[in-house]
């Protein structure tokens, strides 16, 4: 892979959430890596006025969760993706899903979605609680971690499209309901916690930034933080 197309790449991402790139390294070590491979690591730093971090001390029984979709993998479930395509089945990365128009390689590298810019939008009109990045872990390792103890979370099945890629994975091979879940982020990419109160300020807020938003579940008294899928 040409090193302008990695760096355009990584421009695209700080653009879409209004980020500097400052700087970084090259090194090359031969004999290592086979032709055509290279690896790439990065991280961000950011500030937050004390008065505005989102933690979810406030996070009561019955504030609901809102769902920002997802556009894909988002980089995370790849070991069990894999295994599901040339493991258990025997696909071609350049086949053409008819579910996406595009190729399977095509699918399953759909650039993650970056909320930077929408969150910041939305914290300006709303008051938002808890913010949750579905990432590694799903949403049954990831909502956990923004409650207070003694608080879990109803999750509304069915209330959010679950997209295709992630239906055509589960099909691909004997995977539970549980596992897809803790695996992948079926669709949604973002949860924001708010009070009763704001969920249409919240949705309406979050569609006039371009996102597609939701009401997927809420939170409920229950111990050791369970989220159950109801």
């Amino acid at each position: 892979v040409p090193a302008v197309q990695i760096i355009e790449g990584i421009a695209a991402g700080c653009e879409q959430a209004g980020c500097a790139l400052l700087g970084g390294e090259t090194a090359e070590m031969p004999g290592f890596y086979q032709t055509g491979e290279y690896d790439l690591a990065g991280f961000g730093v950011g500030l937050v006025e004390r008065g505005k971090i989102i933690n979810g001390k406030s996070i009561n029984d019955g504030d609901k969760l809102i769902g920002l979709a997802s556009s894909g993998l988002h980089s995370n479930g790849f070991s069990l993706a894999r295994h599901l395509l040339f493991k258990v089945n025997d696909y071609d990365l350049n086949e053409r899903v008819s579910w996406s128009g595009q190729t399977l390689a095509e699918t399953l590298l759909t650039p993650t979605r970056i909320y930077v810019r929408q969150i910041l939008a939305l914290q300006a009109e709303c008051n938002i609680k808890g913010l949750v990045h579905i990432t590694g872990g799903g949403l049954i390792d990831n909502l956990p971690r923004i409650m207070p103890d003694g608080m879990g979370v109803d999750c509304y099945k069915n209330s959010w499209d679950v997209l295709p890629v992630f239906k055509f994975l589960n099909e691909l091979g004997d995977v539970s309901e549980t596992e897809m879940y803790r695996t992948f982020n079926m669709g949604l990419g973002m949860v924001l916690i708010v009070d009763p109160a704001e969920v249409e300020k919240t949705i309406a807020a979050a569609e006039k930034t371009g996102e597609k938003a939701c009401l997927i579940g809420a939170v409920v008294k229950r111990a050791g933080k369970e989220v159950k899928f109801v």
